[in-house]
């Protein structure tokens, strides 16, 4: 029989899909699909391109391990490139931080950290906050709080999850000592009403919240929580999985707190594109994690992806990119905030490095019609700005960490003339 399907009709419906584009080809900051049109991209495959789409040392990485060693499966074989990756990480991560594992994706990553932590502490219960994204497994699903969409009739989710009010200052309409005071407060009552320290194996924490808005914790709350972490036994895992490798000024967020988490969660932009992730923690933790407990067929075992990751992180220290995200990071920050002046409808402008949010209020209210056209009219002058937040009126600023002032300005300009558009 004829049919009227495309090879579009053959996708899941599962999916959403921002824009239609099938790009043919990218490099940089760009994008193109086939007829040769050019795309800016600021979404970094939600920041996992930090280094740019496709670094021409990335893919000779990828091109040279493809031809010598595609596949070795972890509890058979120790592939060389797994090895060198870990010992590469050990030169970026805390002193103590010495032991690595490697998965596929930032939510396998972070129910690794919750299995780790969990036999290592002997404890079950977890603790996270408002706002957060965690993953889209069962267990992560149960961790994440930012859009009801992400667990919309999955449920019953694993228990033992209890959420803590993120120290989000703009959305309480306090200063940042007032919010930091009162999310204390909240944590201590939690630990007291619902989950003892006793029982509590770790806090899991976004530095910067991710889909819940691109909101930083303020440097003081994390050293707060570590402090009490510390005091109470409680583990605290920093995800990392969007936050880091470089992408908020330094490799890692919590970085920019001076404190030191217990285990370390990343993903996305530590593969440059290849599918890789990772937990870190220290030896005496790892060491409590039994045996053939947790695994995974391809964790550790894709050379490629361990190859892209080496060089990955080689491209970042020698181009020095976590600077260069700091760099245009204030840049980027300081014009949007001129904007600000002119646009009241941007409420607030915040982030670290370039991990920039923008958040459009009206009345004091969400304003998520006015961040959507906004988003729209600037995907229509083919700038790509992908849009967060609990009530969709965040956009967010996250190009690839090689972008430089002049592409920066040719972006604001666009977001000036949607801005203009919309009214």
């Amino acid at each position: 029989m004829p049919t009227t399907e495309t090879p579009l009709q053959h996708l899941s419906p599962v999916w959403t899909h921002f824009t239609q584009i099938q790009p043919a080809r990218a490099a940089g900051i760009y994008i193109y699909d086939a007829a040769g049109q050019q795309y800016i991209d600021f979404t970094s495959g939600i920041g996992v391109t930090n280094t740019g789409h496709c670094h021409p040392k990335v893919v000779q990485a990828i091109q040279q391990q493809a031809s010598n060693l595609i596949f070795a499966q972890m509890n058979i074989f120790i592939p060389p490139q797994t090895v060198a990756l870990a010992e590469a990480l050990n030169q970026i991560t805390p002193p103590s931080i010495d032991r690595f594992f490697f998965s596929n994706s930032g939510a396998e990553a972070v129910e690794a950290s919750i299995k780790l932590a969990r036999h290592a502490t002997g404890k079950q219960n977890i603790i996270v906050f408002q706002g957060s994204f965690h993953g889209r497994t069962a267990q992560t699903m149960a961790m994440t709080t930012s859009k009801y969409i992400y667990r919309h009739q999955y449920q019953p989710l694993p228990a033992g999850v209890f959420v803590a009010p993120y120290p989000y200052a703009y959305y309480y309409g306090w200063d940042e000592e007032t919010t930091i005071d009162f999310c204390l407060k909240q944590i201590d009552t939690l630990l007291h009403g619902q989950t003892k320290p006793e029982e509590t194996a770790a806090f899991v924490i976004e530095p910067v919240l991710g889909e819940g808005g691109y909101v930083p914790a303020p440097e003081g709350f994390l050293q707060e929580l570590r402090k009490l972490c510390t005091e109470n036994g409680i583990l605290l895992i920093a995800d990392e999985v969007q936050s880091g490798m470089g992408r908020t000024g330094k490799f890692f967020a919590f970085e920019h707190a001076n404190i030191e988490p217990d285990i370390i969660v990343m993903a996305k932009g530590l593969g440059s594109g290849l599918p890789i992730s990772g937990i870190a923690s220290r030896r005496e933790l790892m060491e409590k994690w039994i045996p053939g407990t947790h695994g995974g067929t391809y964790g550790g075992g894709s050379a490629i992806a361990s190859a892209a990751a080496l060089v990955t992180l080689e491209v970042m220290q020698t181009e020095d990119l976590p600077g260069n995200a700091a760099k245009m990071g204030d840049y980027l920050m300081n014009r949007l905030r001129q904007l600000q002046a002119k646009y009241p409808v941007m409420g607030e402008v915040r982030g670290r490095g370039l991990m920039i949010g923008t958040e459009f209020t009206k009345d004091g209210k969400p304003d998520k019609d006015t961040t959507k056209a906004v988003q729209q009219a600037c995907l229509k002058r083919n700038l790509l700005l992908l849009s967060c937040g609990t009530y969709e009126n965040v956009i967010r600023w996250i190009p690839p960490l090689i972008v430089n002032q002049a592409q920066i300005d040719t972006a604001l300009l666009i977001f000036v003339e949607a801005l203009a558009e919309v009214g």
